[in-house]
């Protein structure tokens, strides 16, 4: 068991009694990355390190002003994924939206790196403005904890060890769940297109990638299935705590694509005199709310279907579609969520850093049309299956968030002298 002492920092707490606290600023001279624009990338030339998350490139450029060396740092300073320290391993450069570290004193670089990254959130206290951000005088100012050289050796190697084995089971298990995720594509993909009957007569589609299709089936466009209007022209400042619940993109984005019950799901609140000013953008059971941005082609196209009964509105950037004829709704979100619906909605999108989907882009959408009966029996099959599926896929999801909390963790613990060797 290893003699403790007063760290004299709340957050680090007792630490072995041989460990020295210094500071990151005597190691390491800090500065701003440089100005690199889009238009000054080429095909060769350094790497560029940008204010991204993971531990990855921006592109080259042919001549940087400052050239990182292998164990140099790279921390970015603006965004959401500040302090997500990542270590030089190739001679290459930054971005302004980073504060670059190069080494000036011997010290391991690998050790540095676990501390930095296991103590982040203590470390990293961003400034709270329009885009929060960190300065150069608070990565300086950072302490550091310092075990002789040779512990610090130590250390860094059984991290690595440790590290590397979490990344395969992670590695792992996220290729499992993208297999699961396109078994269940391909599930609702071939069951929306040709039914349950493998021997019923089939037809032309009339659509030529895609080919036939039951011959008791209709195609139709959803304008002639759907009335089409608008959620509130609101924004968040119109949201209070207490009122009629409203649903506006960023739900149908993150929490609730498909289906929406409120006696299951939470949402903000607007006032009630919307109900006066604004009907035509309540909502009711059955009907389906798309979001009309996206900022990624993949969510183009992602909706949601009202389940329960408890009034609501549609918010901002929302897409109304009201059934005009008797459907069997769950059917409908199991083919507005298939591929055949996706890709004609993404072949028709537009925008630059987002996606915009229109009324006049979803009228135009062609829908297969089973009996009334048989989208019971379909959406019904495909609610049985996909639920299984879900159930896995949310299993493994928990699982990857188990083993990263023990990753941070395991680090925090042993940079910081906790783990007895």
């Amino acid at each position: 068991m290893k003699n403790l002492k007063n760290s004299g920092i709340e957050w680090l707490g007792e630490i072995p009694e041989h460990w020295e606290i210094s500071k990151f600023k005597y190691f390491y001279r800090s500065n701003m990355g440089e100005t690199i624009l889009v238009q000054d990338l080429e095909e060769d030339g350094f790497p560029v390190y940008s204010a991204t998350e993971d531990d990855k490139f921006f592109g080259k450029i042919k001549n940087p002003l400052n050239i990182l060396n292998i164990h140099d740092f790279v921390i970015p300073a603006r965004g959401n994924s500040i302090g997500s320290v990542k270590i030089v391993k190739e001679k290459s450069t930054c971005t302004q939206t980073t504060i670059f570290s190069k080494k000036i004193k011997k010290i391991n670089s690998y050790y540095v790196y676990y501390f930095l990254l296991g103590n982040r959130k203590n470390l990293f206290e961003f400034i709270q403005t329009a885009i929060p951000q960190i300065t150069i005088n608070q990565v300086n100012d950072n302490p550091i904890l310092l075990p002789p050289l040779k512990e610090q050796e130590q250390i860094a190697n059984f991290l690595d060890e440790k590290c590397e084995k979490i990344q395969n089971f992670i590695e792992k298990k996220e290729k499992l769940l993208s297999l699961l995720q396109e078994q269940k594509q391909a599930l609702i993909n071939e069951t929306i297109t040709k039914g349950l009957d493998k021997n019923v007569k089939l037809k032309n589609s009339g659509i030529e990638w895609l080919g036939e299709i039951p011959e008791h089936w209709e195609v139709r466009k959803l304008k002639m299935l759907f009335s089409f209007g608008n959620g509130l022209n609101i924004t968040k400042a119109d949201f209070i705590s207490f009122g009629i619940p409203c649903i506006s993109y960023g739900e149908i984005h993150s929490k609730y694509p498909c289906r929406l019950d409120l006696s299951v799901h939470k949402l903000p609140f607007v006032s009630e005199t919307y109900l006066n000013d604004k009907p035509q953008s309540l909502l009711s059971k059955g009907d389906f709310v798309f979001a009309d941005t996206s900022e990624d082609i993949e969510g183009s196209g992602n909706f949601t279907c009202i389940q329960s009964n408890i009034p609501l509105f549609a918010g901002y950037h929302t897409i109304i579609l009201r059934p005009k004829t008797q459907i069997y709704s769950l059917y409908f979100s199991f083919l507005f969520d298939s591929i055949f619906v996706r890709n004609q909605i993404r072949e028709k999108v537009w925008g630059v850093k987002v996606f915009s989907i229109t009324k006049s882009i979803l009228k135009e959408v062609q829908c297969f049309i089973p009996p009334l009966k048989e989208q019971e029996q379909i959406a019904n099959f495909l609610d049985e299956k996909c639920e299984k599926i879900d159930s896995l896929i949310t299993k493994i999801k928990k699982q990857i968030e188990l083993i990263k909390e023990y990753k941070t963790t395991l680090i925090n613990e042993a940079v910081c002298g906790r783990i007895n060797n």
